[in-house]
């Protein structure tokens, strides 16, 4: 059997420098990359990659299009992506001739501020490369100052205030990528639309299917139908519905609960099995939460 290739592993971003062709940076926990002055062999990468520390790239330029969950869309106009520590990112290098930069922070340059917790609660960092934050001319040159003002930084002697001046940088850009990314959830209605119609499609097939076997629908298993994360799903419903979605699954199986309860023969048991439920008690519980009746008493007021 042949030894699965793992994506390469950095741990550090000398290392990284390194395979990008760059100088060893010059703080060992922080750095910027410009796209136009690495050089490398795209074969290296053919397994992906994978970091132990924050990068976050700014495309000023993008040659081709890149996906956006169920469809394409052009990036032309500049955009952001975000990626954590220890995630693989896959890049078809072939497509991907872009002109930009990329932010590198290691936690432990985040290590004794605030940051470093609230860094990890950004949900764009969940996201997947497809869903990259699609910048308007203005905005990509409120980001684009930011870089500078942080490579201007590094460029300085290192004093006592340079990490905190730096600090300040990297959560004013946190702050602004999060602003454009509740903008974009507005300016992508019709796409966002879209997906919420194909969310009942998926969630239609799975209760009209016969089961008993399946078990209930996940959000992990719905975002995956939709080739979305499961916290970017959340966060596009929440947006648009004021729902996560875990409630939206929920209201669709209490829906589809009522419908069996009301015009079939089913006894609440078999209705708890053939909607996925192991045990026909978490099956009342939920449905008495969502309507404040027990199946049992739902039932009986259609056979009156």
């Amino acid at each position: 059997m042949k030894t699965p290739k793992l994506p390469l592993h950095f741990r550090s971003l000398s290392a990284l420098h390194e395979a990008m062709g760059k100088p060893v940076p010059q703080h060992p926990l922080i750095s910027i990359m410009d796209y136009g002055e690495i050089r490398f062999n795209p074969a290296t990468f053919e397994h992906g990659m994978k970091t132990d520390f924050y990068k976050i790239s700014f495309k000023t330029k993008f040659n081709g299009k890149i996906r956006y969950g169920q469809g394409y869309y052009d990036f032309q106009e500049g955009g952001m992506s975000f990626i954590a520590p220890g995630q693989v990112l896959r890049v078809d290098y072939e497509e991907a001739a872009h002109e930009g930069m990329s932010l590198h922070i290691h936690p432990d340059f985040l290590r004794s501020y605030p940051l470093l917790a609230k860094i990890k609660k950004y949900g764009f960092f969940s996201y997947s490369a497809a869903e990259a934050l699609y910048l308007s001319e203005k905005e990509k040159n409120s980001i684009l100052s930011i870089f500078e003002n942080i490579q201007n930084e590094l460029n300085e002697r290192i004093d006592p205030f340079s990490q905190d001046v730096v600090i300040s940088q990297i959560e004013l850009l946190l702050t602004y990528s999060n602003r454009f990314y509740n903008r974009q959830f507005i300016t992508r209605k019709a796409v966002n639309n879209d997906l919420l119609s194909k969310l009942e499609d998926i969630l239609n097939d799975f209760f009209d299917k016969e089961k008993g076997v399946e078990g209930l629908p996940t959000v992990e298993y719905v975002a995956s139908q939709l080739n979305l994360t499961p916290r970017y799903l959340s966060d596009m419903l929440r947006h648009h519905t004021g729902q996560n979605a875990q409630h939206h699954i929920h209201d669709k199986l209490i829906e589809k609960a009522k419908e069996y309860l009301s015009d079939s023969q089913l006894s609440v048991a078999e209705t708890a099995y053939q909607l996925g439920f192991e045990h026909p008690q978490s099956f009342s519980k939920l449905f008495k939460k969502k309507t404040a009746l027990t199946p049992n008493a739902f039932k009986q007021s259609f056979q009156k």
